[in-house]
């Protein structure tokens, strides 16, 4: 039972030095959804990017001969 005093003695009684923070708290939150909102407008400029750059698909959906699918693959048991 002397072990509890003994730790008691030792320990300081409310001497630490809390660390304050160079700003407001409001500040820094601030600070934070300002770099979010920026991250969040360099991700959209982005948007369709990959529609723009790909390579544009030609599609002729005038074709009336009934030897061809809808692939452009000839069918070999189709009659001419």
């Amino acid at each position: 039972m002397s072990f509890m005093p003994t730790v008691a003695t030792l320990a300081p009684a409310g001497t630490e030095k809390l660390r304050e923070l160079p700003i407001p708290p409001w500040a820094s939150g601030a600070i934070v959804f300002a770099t979010f909102l920026s991250f969040l407008g360099v991700l959209w400029s982005f948007r369709n990017t990959a529609a723009r750059y790909d390579a544009p698909v030609s599609v002729d959906h005038g074709d009336s001969d009934d030897s061809r699918d809808s692939h452009g693959r000839t069918d070999p048991g189709a009659h001419l």
